[in-house]
C-alpha cells in the first residue's frame, strides 16, 4: 500500500490480498518491524487467519516469516501500513519459519501455539 492513497481508496473496507503483500508493519511506538509477505485464508470459512510477516535478513537472505494472527493488525492510514501491539523483541521470539519451510497449517496445535503466544483468540473460534 502506498502512503499516498486517496481518501476514496482508504474508505473502502476491502482490499485485494496482492495489495496487502509488501505493506509495512510498525509497532505502536512507530518502529518499523517488517512487512507483510502474504496472508493466509481459511478455505472453509473465508476468514483471514494470519498475516505472514517478513522480518530480519538482508536483501531477502536470512529472512524469517512470522504468522501473526490477523486480528492483531490495525491499518493506520497516516503510516500507510499496519500497526501491531508488539515489540521487536516479542516478534523476534515469536513462532516462525525460515524461507526454507512452511508450517503444517493443518496442525491445530501449531495454530493454538501461535495464538497463545500472541494472546489472541484463534480465528476458528
Amino acid at each position: 500500500m502506498s502512503a499516498t492513497m486517496t481518501a476514496a481508496t482508504t474508505a473502502n473496507p476491502l482490499i485485494a490480498g496482492a495489495r496487502v503483500a509488501g505493506t509495512d508493519v510498525y509497532n505502536t511506538a512507530g518502529e518499523h518491524l517488517g512487512s507483510i509477505y502474504d496472508v493466509m485464508l481459511d478455505k472453509a470459512t473465508g476468514k483471514v487467519a494470519y498475516a505472514i510477516m517478513s522480518f530480519g535478513g538482508f536483501l531477502g537472505l536470512g529472512e524469517k516469516y512470522h504468522p501473526v494472527p490477523w486480528s492483531m493488525l490495525d491499518y493506520d492510514v497516516d503510516r500507510g501500513g499496519y500497526v501491531v501491539p508488539l515489540t521487536r523483541e516479542k516478534l523476534e521470539a515469536a513462532p516462525m519459519d525460515d524461507s526454507d519451510g512452511e508450517p503444517d497449517w493443518h496442525d491445530k496445535d501449531y495454530g493454538k501455539r501461535v495464538h497463545d503466544y500472541y494472546r489472541a483468540t484463534p480465528y476458528w473460534i
